[in-house]
């Protein structure tokens, strides 16, 4: 049974969205090199997750992108303005 994976790489200008079919026992490593995505952190519907986690049909692999500045830090500038 294949399953129907979606690829989700978040960018400043939008995001890019990919529609795969990966066989059974595929994992989110996999996910990436068939859609022709990099990342090094990802996460399956927001949670956090492994390159080696496996997939299960129909779950939407997010990547996600380093953040430019801590967010408490962000809170602590704006706060101090």
């Amino acid at each position: 049974m294949a399953l129907r994976v979606e690829v989700v790489h978040a960018r400043p200008d939008g995001a890019e969205i990919v529609e795969i079919r990966l066989p059974d026992g595929a994992t989110v490593r996999d996910a990436l090199a068939a859609a022709g995505l990099k990342g090094n952190q990802a996460g399956i519907f927001g949670k956090r997750v492994t390159m080696e986690t496996r997939l299960a049909d129909g779950d939407r692999v997010e990547i996600y992108r380093r953040l430019a500045m801590d967010p408490k830090e962000a809170r602590r500038r704006r706060a101090r303005r």
